[in-house]
């Protein structure tokens, strides 16, 4: 794959090779192309579950709603159309399973995750296939995530034995200061479509490690990721309640709201939108809830005259087109030095016209489709408002029906351009100019978002100086893939609250009682 990115667990994953899965070849905007493929065949047919889980139960419900291949558009199956009633129930169990679950070791906890994780990995090939089908990535990237979205449920298990406290000198000599870390009671997590394994491991790993339970609303266009993974959980002994999915497509914003206002729920932890996470942030204020916020990001990409310009466009087109742009750390603006601007753009161009795309399943595709067709109609308007305000389109550029659309590369921006203020969350790169290191640093803290960063420089004073200068939670100087279960992530301004993964994830999931002990 990309050189500068071969170094992470993640995209080492990625390049793992197994059996091809049925394809068919359509014909669609003058290229070839796949789109459809048959069902995948599971090896554990058991893996795909089409119920809500409440309590180490399936639950079934007649209203139902339907879940697409986003690169068919056919309907994979169904799953149950749950209420805020069925979620208070869910709420109820998860409540109940705390009382016993807050209670075990950490030695109990970190026994239980490992056993998840090993067999997340013994059932890999089954969980990325239904990633893919449900997702669109393809299935190099989807086994990739199975293993990094694993990898958390290993750290947090470590980490499950190790929530230590602290002793405090006291100035009093009859007493006796120390703190201890406890749980900080039932979580409520609202995950969103792009990484439907990985998202959901992030937070209940460390959530579980904590011996917090746990209620998750799964996006609604890949429920079947999360359901596979509770049956896995029940089969490794997860206890009842523990663990509880409510599924909806309807009644989202009235399960969104339930989470975050019953009293019983004691933490939200979400990743998506930052509209959206400012309304939940509100809607937790009632209660004083602990809230862990993974929000937007409008990240910058950043070329110095001095960059390896090789490792640079290797590391824009793992940060720019992974999951089809579809990233929350996607690089959304790319910004290059005057002085190899054309030769960076030339080297990007050629890469990315090297690509495919298709479905996910066939083994040659690069890039599978957006999730749906909103998606694609946002892409097309920012590529269509970038050539109307003189950009050039040098790669790439056509929607090629259905929720496809090619890797683009367009030159010539400028801040008027909507890509320099939203974030796309598709596959484009848009490359504007820049003279100094002190005007960039500028335009690139320009946004009320600070999610992620990037550039690349071989001079080492400049690295210093630009990771410090640079607003965002995260800095990847000349790395273009930065996510790892060792490493903290979160961002800074709107673009979040709290930390994921490294040994700061748990603390999110936990709360400090100081204790006095007197009478010495």
């Amino acid at each position: 794959m990309l050189k500068s990115a071969l170094q992470t667990t993640y995209l080492r994953a990625c390049l793992n090779s197994h059996r091809p899965v049925l394809v068919k070849s359509w014909k669609m905007a003058s290229q070839s192309f796949v789109s459809v493929a048959a069902p995948p065949q599971l090896a554990d047919p058991n893996l795909f579950r089409q119920e809500a889980f409440v309590n180490n139960e399936w639950v079934s419900k007649s209203e139902t709603f339907g879940v697409q291949d986003p690169a068919s558009g056919a309907e994979i199956g169904r799953v149950p159309e749950m209420t805020a009633e069925d979620t208070r129930v869910a709420i109820d169990a998860a409540s109940t399973a705390f009382q016993s679950w807050s209670k075990t070791t950490g030695k109990q906890r970190h026994d239980l995750l490992k056993k998840w994780y090993d067999a997340i990995m013994a059932n890999q090939e089954d969980l990325a296939k239904i990633l893919t089908w449900e997702n669109g990535k393809t299935l190099a990237e989807a086994r990739g995530e199975i293993a990094y979205g694993a990898s958390f449920y290993e750290w947090f298990a470590e980490e499950a034995v190790r929530t230590y406290g602290t002793t405090i000198p006291s100035p009093m000599p009859g007493q006796r200061y120390v703190t201890i870390k406890q749980p900080v009671g039932p979580v409520g997590i609202i995950l969103p479509f792009n990484f439907p394994n990985a998202m959901l491991t992030r937070k209940v790993g460390a959530a579980l490690a904590a011996g917090c339970t746990v209620v998750i609303k799964p996006g609604p266009e890949v429920p079947y990721s999360a359901l596979a993974l509770c049956e896995l959980a029940k089969r490794v002994g997860i206890p009842a309640g523990v663990v509880n999915i409510v599924t909806t497509l309807d009644h989202a914003p009235e399960i969104g709201k339930e989470l975050c206002t019953n009293p019983a729920i004691k933490k939200i932890s979400f990743t998506g939108s930052t509209a959206v996470g400012k309304l939940l942030v509100q809607q937790s204020a009632g209660t004083m809830k602990k809230v862990s916020m993974e929000l937007g990001g409008n990240a910058p990409f950043i070329v110095f005259d001095d960059a390896d310009l090789d490792a640079a466009v290797d590391g824009a087109l793992a940060s720019k087109f992974r999951g089809t742009g579809q990233t929350c750390v996607c690089a959304n603006r790319i910004y290059v030095q005057r002085g190899v601007y054309d030769a960076f753009a030339e080297k990007l161009a050629a890469k990315v016209k090297q690509f495919k795309v298709g479905h996910g399943f066939d083994p040659e595709v690069t890039h599978g489709p957006l999730i749906n067709d909103r998606a694609v109609a946002k892409v097309q308007r920012h590529l269509d408002d970038a050539v109307s305000k003189g950009g050039k389109i040098v790669a790439g550029g056509k929607a090629l029906g259905g929720n496809f659309f090619e890797p683009t590369v367009v030159t010539g921006m400028t801040n008027d351009m909507q890509i320099a203020t939203e974030e796309t969350f598709g596959p484009i790169a848009g490359l504007f100019a820049f003279d100094t290191e002190e005007e960039i640093i500028e335009r690139a803290n320009n946004t009320p978002f600070g999610l992620a960063a990037y550039f690349f420089s071989r001079d080492v004073g400049r690295v210093w100086r630009v990771s410090e200068q640079l607003e965002a939670g995260m800095v990847g100087a000349n790395s273009g893939i930065i996510s790892s279960c060792y490493a903290p992530f979160g961002g800074v301004k709107e673009s979040g609250l709290g930390r994921e993964g490294s040994h700061l994830g748990i603390d999110d999931y936990m709360q400090v009682k100081y204790i006095n002990m007197g009478g010495i």
